[in-house]
């Protein structure tokens, strides 16, 4: 359903609003280049500071110009169970073709109401959901155990895995089964998440390099882990790079010297630091990017 290398899209902005012309080319590169997947309004889309009606419409966008040609995957949720149904069931309307939904940050759940959180989203529309479990952000961790119970929910289809821990996914074949869904969040691991049992990354660094992403996942679908790590090796600068400071400011810098978007981002966060602009230019070049 969900595989290979699926992009966390970045949101441009123009003057302090969405700028629809450059995200829709932005969109259009992604499947000219040979991305699997879309993923708006996540992190890397500054899905905070978004809102509800400019979420809505970057998600609308990606369903309009992707036409079916790729999987749409919408960032819908949030700390809070009402917001996130709510959304949920709106992207189910607008023709997406699944859910992101991140564990409730700052709120600290327990293992219980992370259940009870999934549930209710999973009871509201019929639309696969993939789980995003990211601890350095939402504090809490979704465990294996818990993993297992929220995969019994109807329409609960896998996991968007940021822990970095790669024993995640032996753990949750064991408890849920093989046909579980699991997909990295993290670039600098996705060879090895793969390795492992995955079947693909949701991605910054496709943003800046779709083709090479997408031909890496490529190589380890189909079992050519030696081609894999060759693209990997080019790509491990860039991987570094775009998190040397707050994500997704060194990305979108990326594309501005790509031409493609302007780097500003919206506060809190800031535009990278020179030190840090001057590697993220020097690990595309090295990538072959610019």
């Amino acid at each position: 359903m969900f595989s290979g290398s699926l992009t966390a899209l970045v949101t441009p902005f123009k003057n302090g609003a969405v700028d629809d012309a450059a995200f829709q080319a932005l969109v259009q590169r992604q499947i000219d280049e040979g991305t699997h997947g879309l993923v708006p309004v996540g992190t890397t889309g500054e899905s905070p500071c978004l809102t509800l009606d400019e979420k809505k419409r970057v998600i609308e966008l990606t369903v309009e110009v992707a036409n079916g040609a790729v999987p749409v995957i919408a960032g819908t949720g949030s700390n809070n169970t009402a917001a996130t149904i709510e959304m949920h069931k709106w992207a189910k309307a607008a023709g997406v073709d699944g859910s992101l939904v991140v564990a409730p940050y700052y709120n600290k759940p327990s293992q219980d109401g992370l259940l009870r959180h999934f549930e209710a989203i999973a009871q509201s529309a019929d639309l696969p959901i993939i789980v995003y479990n990211i601890p350095g952000r939402s504090i809490v961790d979704i465990t294996p155990e818990t993993m297992a119970r929220i995969a019994e929910l109807p329409g609960v289809v896998g996991v968007k895995d940021a822990t970095g821990d790669l024993t995640r996914l032996g753990a949750h074949r064991r408890l849920i089964g093989a046909d579980f869904i699991q997909l990295s969040g993290e670039d600098p691991t996705a060879i090895g998440y793969n390795a492992e049992g995955g079947t693909g990354c949701i991605s910054v660094s496709s943003n800046v390099a779709p083709a090479l992403c997408a031909q890496m996942q490529n190589a380890t679908l189909s079992g050519d882990y030696q081609e894999a790590l060759e693209i990997g090796d080019q790509l491990q600068p860039l991987h570094r790079a775009l998190f040397l400071s707050p994500s997704p400011g060194p990305a979108k810098y990326a594309l501005s010297l790509l031409g493609l978007c302007l780097p500003e981002v919206r506060l809190p966060l800031t535009e990278p630091p020179e030190e840090v602009k001057a590697e993220v230019k020097a690990a595309m070049e090295y990538a072959g990017l610019i």
